[in-house]
């Protein structure tokens, strides 16, 4: 079998090899080598680690901008505000420091894993995605993106060329937990981010909640959301977290958990998130 490897210097050069053929797109190659197994399939590859312009993360004015090849560790050591933290403790929890060195954010969402650590906090701090073809350039919700597990609306001729995140007041704090059967090194059975923005009269003027590993696909928990923002920070100890507002979720029963201790451990990550973010603001 004839394999065809191209490793182009930029995103032009890139888009075009895309446009004439579909290929498997490489950044860090952490999941792409790990899906491979004993099957030596790859055939079409486009190697994007050479293209500068994908790497680094960019204060833009009004959003942030987190190019395609960023790794892990490039957002660990990265100086960024506080909203920021949900997904600095994510990114902790990928993996070792080797696959925090070598792969990158962007891999994450496009390999589209139901337990896929970058989601939730991306997704509960309102990220969208840069997608990129000869065509130009569309941006989406990450929440559109992601469609279900292993699927995404990512085109064959495109490429994620960033991923966006909206600015928030610099008061804003958020938190990330994830539960696993051991502490490092694991699949998640259930993990949360939270993102608190606050009003200088000690309200909730913006939240984001969002819970991965109990749906086929990352989701936001609307309806908590509704309720507690415009809360007073000291109320919230008040406010009873129904099972409603847990209606998103459908976890199910596989080798690490049950479907019912998904559901369970879930509402109390959440409760648990969501007040060590108001600790945080006190």
């Amino acid at each position: 079998m004839q394999y065809n490897y191209e490793r182009p210097n930029t995103l032009d050069e890139a888009l075009s090899l895309l446009k004439n053929s579909p290929r498997k797109i490489l950044a860090g190659g952490t999941d792409v080598y790990a899906a491979l197994g004993d099957h030596n399939n790859l055939q079409n590859v486009l190697d994007i680690t050479a293209i500068s312009g994908l790497s680094g993360i960019e204060d833009k004015g009004d959003h942030w901008r987190i190019g395609a090849s960023s790794t892990w560790s490039d957002l660990i050591d990265a100086d960024l505000p506080r909203s920021f933290d949900c997904l600095k403790l994510a990114a902790r929890e990928v993996g070792g420091i080797q696959i925090q060195n070598a792969g990158t954010i962007a891999g994450n969402l496009c390999n589209a894993s139901p337990a896929a650590d970058g989601v939730p906090p991306l997704m509960a701090t309102n990220a969208s995605v840069e997608l990129s073809s000869v065509h130009g350039q569309r941006i989406m919700k990450l929440k559109d993106f992601i469609i279900g597990p292993r699927q995404t609306e990512l085109a064959q001729n495109e490429l994620m060329s960033a991923i966006l995140l909206p600015k928030y007041n610099e008061n804003s704090v958020s938190s990330f937990l994830k539960l696993g059967s051991r502490k490092y090194l694991v699949i998640s059975i259930s993990m949360v981010a939270v993102l608190i923005e606050p009003e200088k009269n000690n309200t909730i003027n913006d939240i984001g909640i969002s819970v991965g590993s109990c749906s086929a696909v990352a989701c936001r928990l609307s309806k908590l959301e509704d309720k507690l923002r415009g809360c007073n920070l000291d109320q919230i100890s008040s406010i009873k977290f129904e099972e409603e507002f847990f209606s998103p979720l459908t976890p199910i029963d596989d080798i690490r958990s049950t479907g019912k201790y998904r559901f369970e451990a879930s509402m109390e990550l959440v409760n648990r998130a969501i007040f060590k973010c108001v600790d945080n603001l006190k």
